[in-house]
């Protein structure tokens, strides 16, 4: 399953990944000050996707990727892609499983795994 996950930067902002059926980061959100803005855009993407624009570019190296953006705001940046036919399959797994996406928030605590028993 696909899911957004939150996590906080070194920095004391907040940021969101959607990641792949497979765990593979497919694009990350923009820095923001507050959880809650992330958890909006979430919601916002969630809801109205298609009142985002996919903007796709490329590198002068050759590598392929796309920005995430409402009304003129660029809310996120994908990873970057090999070919064309790969970004399209990425955008193509984020239409299919957007509908079904969790949300892990791991912005709270830093030590997940918890402490290492012997």
């Amino acid at each position: 399953m696909a899911m957004f996950v939150i996590s906080k930067r070194t920095n004391g902002h907040y940021k969101f990944d959607f990641t792949s059926r497979r765990g593979t980061p497919i694009f990350s959100s923009i820095s923001c000050k507050q959880k809650n803005d992330c958890e909006a855009i979430i919601h916002g993407i969630k809801g109205n996707f298609d009142d985002f624009t996919l903007t796709r570019k490329s590198t002068p190296a050759g590598k392929h990727f796309f920005r995430l953006s409402h009304n003129g705001l660029v809310l996120a940046t994908s990873r970057y892609f090999s070919t064309p036919l790969r970004l399209e399959k990425g955008l193509e797994e984020i239409q299919k499983y957007l509908h079904e996406t969790e949300i892990l928030d791991f912005s709270e605590n830093g030590d997940i795994f918890g402490e290492e028993e012997e």
